[in-house]
């Protein structure tokens, strides 16, 4: 859903000429406010941001700042529901059915009131259920995308017990780019340091901050390599031809283990939309894939930090900042899908924004209830936005928040972010040069890239969880978390940036 306002205005267009239901390209109502500004709403965002030091909240939004925002966007919004007086829904999520009586009748009264009141402020349009609701049947929590023009509709939406939130889905603020500096187009190194990797058997690369002292993976390979515990990576998907996440995912002393490869997001304007498939077009889900679960190989190659453990590869997203509502519905989809499969213990996301999501957290919590382990990146920015406290999902309290530090032990990565939220650090970066990196998969091929950042970092705890719970399958998650942190660098202490400090592998394992 990520166009510019010229593309979307050509699109709505074209759709008038072509097709009757595209009527419903925002319509104009007499006597209603004009919409706040993106200026306006950009500014009440960062100074938000700036007094806080946490993500944006649209609960704590205004009826027409909501309505403002959808309008400067695609008009899409996400309506999650309940049964009024439903307590706890974060706690029972997951024990849902929304195919009941009480349930499929908050749903059906919310639709209607939608497409009344829809009718009702445009006489025009003779919008109907499917026009403004996109896949009613599909489902999977209490939460439906609708598009809604009018902020009449949304005041009274807010006021009913039965709508827990109302927000824009696609809404980013304007002129701010925040693209992480570790996202899309990263190519293999063409001039790679004997210093940043080592060698080991059969012929695979140990990316030079695996051995830091701080972190020690290779030590702990001795008492395990991750076998037997699935990793759900949910980000851009991988790549179809890197072969190490291909037909060579078992190769050298990697064997006997699964790979999936999904897709959840959806490209395409409302009715013309099709799911993307898993294939990786941004580069940064194969890295991070690279970084849990590559195989020790005998071409060269870097190895995962856990090498034989099992990988479950979404492209969920189309970059690494969760901002369009695609992308929403395809993370949130994609957690649950994972929550869904008893075989998955750990999930590592590294991805996120400044805005909180909450249909996306309804992802998050009906994954955490089933019992998974999730990993998330801290944040990664340019260096001018890294004031920005620790984004969503890792500030949420069910998921493990993680960020990168430089080799001296005592800076952050230069553009990760920080704060009270995170729980692990890992080394990602030289401190003499900040160009000099952690290695991982590229795109195709056995030559390593760089890649550093929040996201690298989350995606090697994720390994370096999957090899302590490797060692007895059965833990719990409470279990493994209590493992992490006893092996980590700052316990019993915890920092108030840094968390519980780097974790140290090789006695996590023990």
């Amino acid at each position: 859903m990520k166009f510019s306002n010229l593309l979307l205005l050509a699109l709505v267009a074209f759709a008038l000429m072509t097709c009757s239901k595209m009527e419903l390209a925002t319509p104009e109502k007499a006597h209603q406010n004009d919409p706040m500004t993106k200026a306006e709403m950009d500014q009440i965002i960062e100074e938000t941001l700036l007094a806080t030091n946490t993500v944006y909240y649209w609960k704590d939004a205004t009826d027409r700042m909501i309505w403002s925002a959808s309008v400067r966007s695609d008009s899409v919004m996400s309506l999650g529901y309940q049964p009024a007086g439903f307590e706890r829904i974060e706690e029972r999520i997951h024990e849902i059915d929304l195919a009941s009586e009480e349930w499929s009748a908050v749903k059906d009264q919310l639709i209607t009131f939608v497409v009344e009141a829809t009718n009702a402020a445009y006489p025009d349009l003779n919008a109907k259920a499917e026009d403004l609701f996109l896949n009613l049947d599909e489902a999977y929590l209490p939460t439906l995308d609708v598009r809604i023009f009018n902020q009449e509709i949304i005041e009274k939406l807010r006021q009913m017990p039965e709508v827990r939130y109302i927000e824009p889905m696609s809404y980013t603020m304007g002129e701010i780019d925040r693209r992480s500096d570790s996202g899309c187009g990263y190519s293999p190194a063409s001039n790679l340091p004997s210093a940043d990797f080592t060698t080991v058997s059969p012929n695979a690369k140990v990316p030079w901050n695996f051995s830091h002292p701080s972190m020690n993976v290779p030590g702990a390979w001795s008492t395990s390599t991750g076998s037997g515990i699935k990793v759900a990576l949910i980000d851009t998907g991988t790549s179809p031809n890197q072969s190490k996440l291909g037909n060579e995912f078992n190769s050298g002393f990697s064997s006997g283990r699964s790979l999936e490869r999904l897709g959840t997001h959806v490209s395409g304007w409302w009715w013309w939309a099709s799911n993307d498939g898993p294939n990786d077009a941004c580069g940064h889900g194969t890295q991070m894939a690279g970084l849990i679960a590559a195989p020790r190989s005998t071409t060269g190659s870097t190895l995962g930090a856990a090498y034989n453990c099992n990988l479950k590869a979404f492209r969920a997203t189309t970059d690494v900042i969760i901002n369009s509502g695609s992308e929403k519905d395809g993370v949130r989809d994609a957690l649950v899908i994972s929550g869904n499969d008893s075989a998955v213990k750990i999930i590592s996301m590294s991805i996120g924004d400044v805005f909180y999501s909450s249909t996306v957290a309804d992802g998050i919590f009906y994954a955490f209830n089933r019992g998974k382990l999730m990993f998330a990146a801290a944040g990664t920015s340019l260096s001018w936005t890294s004031w920005w406290g620790v984004i969503f999902p890792a500030n949420m309290a069910q998921t493990v928040a993680v960020t990168g530090i430089r080799d001296n032990m005592n800076q952050r990565c230069h553009t990760c972010h920080e704060g009270p939220e995170v729980d692990f650090v890992a080394v990602m970066q030289r401190a003499s040069n900040t160009s000099r990196t952690s290695l991982t998969l590229a795109m195709s091929g056995s030559q390593p890239a760089y890649v550093g950042g929040s996201s690298a970092a989350t995606a090697t705890t994720a390994g370096i969880a999957a090899l302590v719970w490797a060692t007895n399958p059965n833990q719990s998650r409470s279990q493994v978390m209590q493992r992490l942190m006893n092996a980590s660098s700052n316990y019993p202490a915890r920092d108030g940036n840094f968390g519980w400090g780097t974790i140290n592998a090789a006695q996590a394992v023990q």
